[in-house]
């Protein structure tokens, strides 16, 4: 447990940590300093539940290569033992690293967290391989301090390029359109448990089409929904999803998931990125069952891809799109193997 006192938000504690402790060490040398990497509180959704373990200050601080070894010396000599209650550990060696502060280069970090040796510059299959929670920890995050040297990589990272992102969008209506039938049929067989599992992966994929259409990077799975929320849903698609999630029998499931269907197909021909497709639900062929028919949308995107190179590659997705193991999505040297599969 913590031993600090009353939750203060991460932002707010690192702020002042960088502010009161760290900025006086640094005078004269140009650096950049903020809460990044993984975990809850970079992305501003920690709260007091997120105290119960490695709590404290956590700071990333950006210097020139031959500045390293000079700011750690300066200070780790004059770091105090706490800050507002809470213990201050220092370097990279410790074994829980949500708790600590490392000083190091922009490009150093960024190949351990990205696995790329240039953030500013990121090849197509570097953008195919990086997981958006990893891209998160780098835009998302609150910077305290900056000579220029982070902006230029968040602002580099911030969004896909546009022909990758419209491709993504094609390869996350191809998901819905390979199971929006199913919800239907396993009904129809008797199998409720199943129809529910697969609206709620139809609703998950709905979640992270909205998110994608929204130029916003899909947290992992714990802050999915508080992602999605932030949004704002004035059309009432969070309350389509929620019934269709909440929904006991085939006919009120399959009706809350069509109202979603039209309202992010409405949401589709507001970005103007195909020609206007009709929103309306339709029967599959002549079967009992209603879908939007999500592969109109998946092929108008792929239409619309310019770069050959990824119209060749089919619909495959980029890394979130087809993998969920959280061994691979949280480790560069492995999802960085997933290169090849794009190179075939």
């Amino acid at each position: 447990m913590t031993t600090g006192g009353a939750f203060i938000p991460a932002r707010t504690l690192n702020e002042g940590f960088h502010d009161e402790i760290i900025r006086p060490l640094l005078t004269g040398i140009p650096y950049a300093a903020g809460l990044l990497g993984w975990g809850s509180d970079v992305l501003g959704y920690d709260t007091a539940r997120s105290m119960d373990h490695g709590w404290g200050p956590r700071l990333h601080v950006f210097v020139d290569a031959h500045e390293v070894d000079r700011v750690t010396r300066t200070i780790e000599s004059n770091l105090p033992t706490q800050y507002r209650g809470y213990a201050v550990q220092f370097g990279s060696d410790i074994q829980e690293p949500i708790h600590h502060l490392t000083i190091t280069t922009v490009d150093a970090w960024l190949k351990e967290h990205l696995g790329v040796l240039n953030g500013r510059h990121l090849t197509l299959y570097d953008w195919l391989v990086t997981p958006q929670q990893k891209l998160l920890g780098v835009t998302a995050g609150a910077v305290y301090a900056d000579d220029g040297r982070l902006q230029v990589v968040r602002d580099a990272l911030r969004w896909y390029p546009d022909d990758l992102w419209t491709w993504m969008l094609a390869c996350q209506w191809s998901r819905i359109e390979q199971e929006e039938a199913f919800v239907q049929r396993t009904s129809e067989v008797g199998d409720e448990l199943g129809s529910r599992v697969v609206a709620a992966r139809l609703t998950r994929d709905l979640m992270r089409l909205t998110l994608l259409m929204e130029r916003v990077y899909a947290p992992y799975t714990k802050w999915l929904g508080t992602a999605f929320a932030r949004l704002g849903h004035p059309d009432g698609l969070d309350r389509d999803l929620e019934q269709a999630l909440a929904a006991g029998n085939l006919p009120q499931r399959e009706r809350a998931l069509t109202a979603a269907y039209e309202k992010v197909a409405i949401r589709h021909n507001t970005l103007q990125l195909t020609e206007p497709i009709d929103p309306a639900p339709r029967p599959f062929h002549d079967r009992p069952a209603m879908i939007l028919g999500a592969d109109r949308f998946a092929q108008a995107c792929l239409t619309a891809v310019k770069d050959q190179q990824l119209k060749d590659l089919g619909l495959i997705g980029a890394i979130d799109q087809f993998a969920d193991n959280t061994d691979v999505l949280s480790n560069p040297t492995a999802y960085r193997k997933l290169i090849s599969i794009y190179q075939k």
